[in-house]
């Protein structure tokens, strides 16, 4: 099921890991094309559209009136929810506030010269949409991870867009509105709710970002739609690369890749290590774990296409690998952990035997919603600074413009802008 490959066969492990990087939804035409019919049908029939894809993909009849999810089934659903989970999500809560509070930009200004103000103006989005999706595993702690940092950051109105069933099937997902106090909740999945979110339709109104997490579809529909609203990612399949030395708990390690397989069959769970006896031990314990695991199926499947553990020279060599693949989570369990200091590229990472990727996905505080398929190289986690907006301000008075006109002259007219030089020119 899991593959233990060695480095020192190098046409092995390139081809393995060009593998796990080709999971990326970016270079995937027929996708993309498909999604696209669907964005665009949306953007031109509104409701209607809507109505027909949930018809269609959800093999459900909506009317118009019930695209909007009423307060009241909100309330009824979340008084499903079991009193130890509504306990911990509270807490939970409370644990993504304090972090993310951490993150509030103020705005500033300053003067470099006597008659000039510059200065940077930080004010919030005003609306931001927040896909939730359904399916085989739906996720409350998503809901928070998105919803928070944007209440935080001040935005105005959050709206949420959730394929028709979430309600009925997953309690927790209202409970997780209903502690946070989001009442605009739409009953639409898939690449149609972020097109909805993206152009409005006569229903839902258009917002001017969207994140949360979702299938390839949504992802492509994200990517899609990008420019006339905006995004946080396009996000691939979750991944998890675990560093660790002779010094690792195989046991720990087994269950910590299982938990990122169960998310989905083009999930990847990868160890790297310097030891060969972790290594086996580590692919013993994935199989005898995997038996009682509920949705072993899928975790088969992850592991048979996307996992592998790499047996390295050294644990340089790990963090080279680790930087090439740029993960979305990076477990590192070694005895000197100033080996960090050479990770380059990482969304997230978890130090020690004792910090799980699990105590980041639904507890610690900091987000969960991580840049994947390598664009950690590039990215980083969500926050509060992905919902608000940065405006330059500028002033000069009479006196301080004079004194660059020449300068701001020379430059304009280098460019052969004539006109810009005559704006400052004619000011003298």
């Amino acid at each position: 099921m899991i593959k233990v490959l060695h480095t020192k066969d190098a046409p092995a492990c390139g081809q393995m890991l060009r593998k796990i990087k080709s999971r990326s939804i970016v270079s995937d035409g027929e996708l993309l094309n498909a999604v696209s019919a669907i964005v665009t049908d949306v953007s031109e029939r509104g409701d209607a559209a809507l109505i027909d894809y949930t018809r269609r993909f959800d093999k459900l009849e909506l009317s118009r009136e019930a695209l909007r999810v009423d307060g009241e089934t909100l309330r009824q659903s979340a008084a499903k929810v079991e009193a130890r989970v509504l306990e911990a999500m509270r807490e939970a809560i409370a644990n993504v506030r304090r972090f993310h509070e951490r993150q509030v930009e103020a705005s500033w200004e300053y003067s470099p010269a006597p008659g000039i103000r510059l200065g940077q103006i930080i004010s919030a989005l005003e609306s931001a949409g927040v896909y939730v999706p359904g399916g085989t595993a739906a996720y409350p702690s998503s809901v928070i991870m998105n919803v928070v940092p944007a209440q935080i950051a001040g935005v105005k109105r959050i709206v949420v867009t959730t394929p028709p069933r979430t309600m009925i099937e997953n309690p927790a997902v209202a409970a997780a509105l209903v502690e946070l106090n989001v009442s605009e909740v739409y009953a639409v999945g898939g690449a149609q709710a972020i097109a909805a979110l993206a152009f409005g339709t006569e229903s839902v109104p258009r917002v001017d970002k969207i994140v949360g997490p979702g299938n390839k579809y949504v992802a492509a529909a994200k990517k899609l739609v990008f420019g006339a609203v905006d995004i946080d990612s396009i996000a691939g399949p979750t991944e998890v690369v675990i560093i660790a030395d002779g010094t690792g708990n195989a046991a720990f390690i087994a269950a910590d890749m299982l938990a990122q397989a169960e998310h989905a069959e083009d999930a990847s769970a990868i160890l790297i290590t310097n030891d060969e006896g972790l290594a086996q031990a580590v692919a013993g314990e994935i199989r005898t774990q995997t038996e009682s695991q509920p949705r072993q199926e899928i975790i088969r499947q992850s592991l048979d296409g996307f996992g592998a553990i790499f047996v390295v020279r050294d644990l340089n060599e790990a963090c080279g690998i680790a930087n090439d693949l740029a993960p979305e989570h990076l477990q590192v369990i070694v005895a000197d952990e100033t080996l960090v200091s050479e990770i380059k590229h990482a969304g997230a990472i978890f130090f020690g035997s004792f910090t799980p990727e699990a105590v980041g996905d639904y507890w610690a505080g900091p987000n969960h919603v991580l840049p994947t398929s390598g664009a950690a190289r590039f990215s980083s986690a969500l926050g509060v600074y992905d919902f608000v907006k940065r405006t330059s301000m500028l002033r000069y008075s009479a006196e301080a413009l004079r004194g660059a006109i020449p300068k701001i002259a020379a430059l304009a007219e280098t460019e052969g802008l004539y006109a810009h030089a005559n704006s400052v020119k004619i000011r003298q």
